[in-house]
Order: structure tokens, then sequence, then C-alpha cells
């Protein structure tokens, strides 16, 4: 018959994968799957990290602005108001206030929990940028070991920040 290949099987097993799908490598555990690549041009990629890196700013810029030790201006915490006690947010305000205008030591004062989530938003904000840019994509998956660990280390700073000894936590 014209037209038809004798030969039109299946092609053979190569140890070769088709460009870019990966390497083989039986001394690491076999064949490895390359990275999957974001797909678009860089400026769509960047889009997503860079829009919350201006809302965030922004956000910073009018907390920068506006006081949070002149009254008015934000809420009071209401578990605050109501107890009396301090909750893990309490102080956030006044230390991203004073993280902002380069006193780092009246920021730890008014809220430790806040300054190191500060520089873990600016770490893994650069990670996503960077991963972003090379066309990677960038998932933070914590499980629930490590969600109970970082929800052990707030309820510890809750409860010293509201011991008699914890004034140094007191914003």
């Amino acid at each position: 018959m014209p037209g038809v290949n004798a030969d039109s099987g299946p092609p053979a097993p190569s140890s070769h994968p088709a460009p870019g799908a990966g390497a083989f490598d039986p001394a690491h555990g076999g064949f490895h799957p390359a990275p999957v690549r974001a797909p678009g041009g860089l400026w769509s990629r960047l889009a997503v990290p860079a829009g919350l890196l201006a809302a965030v700013a922004g956000a910073f810029a009018y907390v920068g602005a506006v006081d949070p030790g002149q009254p008015g201006h934000y809420p009071v915490c209401p578990l605050y108001r109501f107890t009396g006690l301090y909750c893990p947010g309490c102080g956030g305000l006044r230390s991203a206030h004073a993280f902002i205008h380069g006193d780092f030591l009246a920021a730890l004062r008014d809220n430790a929990a806040g300054v190191v989530a500060y520089l873990a938003f600016a770490v893994l904000w650069t990670v996503w940028m960077v991963r972003a840019a090379r066309g990677l994509p960038f998932r933070l998956v914590l499980g629930p070991r490590q969600m109970y660990v970082l929800g052990g280390l707030l309820l510890v700073f809750t409860v010293v920040r509201n011991l008699p000894d914890g004034g140094w936590l007191h914003p």
C-alpha cells in the first residue's frame, strides 16, 4: 500500500528523554523531571509579586505617615479593650511605624513578632521574585508540624508578654 510504513510501530525506548523533559540519573534514583517553567514573558511572571509588594509598601507608607501613637487614627485592639490582655498583634502598627523610621529597637519593643514577620516577608518575597524572574514556580507549603510550631511560638509570645515578668514584651 502506498503511504504505509511497515516500520510504524511504537518508537524504541530511549535512555535520552525529549529535550527539556528532564534527566536520567541512575545513581540518584532514576529519571528526574525538569522544572516546569511558567508560561508568559518576564513582565507577566513578575506582575503578581510586584503587585503584592506595591500593596504592602502602600500599607507601610500609610502607617509611616500616620502615627499609630496618636489617638483617633486606628481602632483599639478589641481583646485589649475588653480584657486588658495583649494579643500577638498588639503594638504591630507602632512597631511598623518605628521600623519604617529606622528605630529598630523601638520596633522590637513594640512587637518583636511583627519585626520577625516583616523580615520573613522580605526573604520570602525575594525568593518568590527571583524564582518568578527565572520562570520557576514558587510555592510555600507548611505541613501540620510547621503550623503547630508557628502557632506554639505565637502562643508562648502571647502568654509571656501578658505575664508580670514579661513587661519587656509589652507594646
